[in-house]
């Protein structure tokens, strides 16, 4: 008797039954957590949501009248406020969600046994319930969801701005003191992100490679700048101002060009543009004697190191098809044209007769112009050339590496790429041959059974 007596005593102080009356509060608590549990998820997927929901989209709804599009619009136009609401209260939600688990479970558990509970149990119906569940859902439904909790969620905004104006003040106080940024709220998808998702969309089909190679040198067209897109002084084709119409529809007719610059004494002063059909109309149908001074349209001088697509923008605002590019001593280091500009987007334009930049002879076997850039045939050829502040093109890469004028039929080879002078204009590397070789696992290159170094030169023209 007193065995079970003594049993009895410790299994109901172990469980702390609840007295009749405490009936009631467990179940005032029990819906109580049921609540917090539907705000926490509504909290949640109001982050997903509306932070998901692209701000064309919004003015569209808006512009369409929808209901709660407005709402939308205002909260979105301060999304540093509206972030640090939806964090006050899913972790208001959270704590009191813990505070009144922790209590119901002390009528029936000891308090470590109840903190344990609460931990594990609060925690499990948090992560299924009021986290994965609502954000899949906000992920699979986004505007019609943030239409649906727009107006509760401004409410929300405004039941919370105390608490919100407390919170952000002491976190720029914290910034303060350990020198961080007080700005919490970030951009959901990044350049890189983007990037990514292009990449996988072409794997997965729903992207054609040439819709991702354009994709890409949209990317690359911000960091661009004008020395990469000019048409070196070498290959410029131009007329002296003193020369006569005749001469200069001549000169387009000889060099395949519509426009063609126009110097006064030498290519470090370019007065303008003129272009064939100018020309045409002056020869044809001018009173008097033909001027080619009548004809010449003013050109901006850019330097070499303004980015390509703010020129663009400034080319498109003056209507120029033409500008010269100049170094910091105001020499003359090219042209560009408009059609430059479209080529670093879009790919080359050829026209007639006009070799590719990059053609393949065998899978891993290119021959590249040599003014093409070193960037550029690293992607086509799946190489990693390294690119130095002293050059940019392959022509560049190769005098670098050899130190010295170099011949056609000179081999260089470095980190597994072999590179051949195909043809040399006097001192100008025109044309070279690009072989990604075989490497074995001790960095060689293999080739008809013989490994040879990682960077070697030699003369066959000799």
């Amino acid at each position: 008797m007193n065995m079970g007596l003594s049993t009895s005593t410790l299994l109901t102080d172990l469980l702390q039954v609840p007295m009749p009356g405490e009936n009631a509060v467990v179940v005032l608590g029990v819906l109580a957590i049921v609540a917090l549990i539907g705000l926490s998820a509504f909290f949640s997927s109001s982050e997903i949501a509306m932070f998901s929901l692209p701000q064309h989209r919004v003015d569209s709804l808006v512009d369409e009248e929808v209901k709660g599009a407005e709402t939308i619009r205002d909260m979105k136009a301060n999304p540093h406020r509206l972030l640090v609401t939806i964090l006050v209260g899913n972790n208001i939600v959270n704590v009191a969600m813990t505070s009144i688990a922790t209590a119901l479970f002390g009528f029936y558990l000891t308090s470590g046994q109840s903190v344990l509970a609460t931990t594990f149990g609060i925690t499990t119906l948090v992560l299924i319930f009021g986290e994965s569940a609502p954000k899949s859902y906000a992920v699979e439904h986004t505007e019609s969801w943030a239409l649906r909790i727009a107006r509760p969620l401004k409410l929300s905004e405004y039941a919370l701005y105390p608490l919100v104006v407390l919170f952000d003040y002491i976190v720029k106080g914290v910034n303060k003191v350990i020198g961080g940024s007080a700005a919490i709220e970030s951009t959901y998808v990044t350049r890189d992100e983007i990037q990514d998702i292009i990449e996988t969309g072409e794997r997965e089909g729903v992207i054609e490679e040439e819709e991702r190679e354009m994709l890409d040198r949209i990317f690359r067209f911000n960091n661009t700048i004008a020395k990469e897109v000019m048409t070196p002084r070498l290959d410029v084709t131009a007329v002296a101002k003193e020369s006569s119409v005749e001469e200069a529809i001549e000169t387009c007719i000889q060099a395949d060009h519509e426009r063609v610059p126009i110097y006064e004494g030498n290519l470090d002063n370019i007065i303008g543009v003129v272009t064939v059909r100018d020309l045409v109309r002056e020869l044809r149908y001018s009173e008097g004697e033909p001027s080619l001074e009548r004809v010449v349209k003013p050109t901006l001088h850019v330097p070499e190191s303004k980015n390509a697509d703010e020129l663009l923008a400034e080319m498109q605002d003056n209507r120029l098809q033409m500008v010269t590019v100049i170094d910091e001593f105001g020499t003359t280091e090219g042209i560009i044209t408009l059609e430059d500009m479209v080529e670093e987007i879009v790919g080359e334009i050829l026209e007639g007769d006009e070799s590719a930049p990059v053609e393949f002879i065998e899978e891993n076997v290119a021959v590249v112009q040599g003014e093409v850039n070193i960037d550029e045939v690293n992607e086509v050829l799946e190489i990693d050339l390294p690119e130095g502040e002293e050059f940019e093109t392959l022509a560049g890469f190769v005098f670098n590496r050899a130190g010295r004028l170099v011949e056609e039929g000179e081999e260089i080879e470095f980190d597994g790429v072999r590179i051949r002078i195909e043809r040399v204009d006097n001192t100008r590397i025109m044309s070279a041959r690009v072989t990604v070789l075989n490497v074995d696992e001790d960095g060689k290159t293999i080739e008809d059974g013989e490994a040879s170094g990682a960077e070697t030169t030699t003369d066959d023209a000799s």
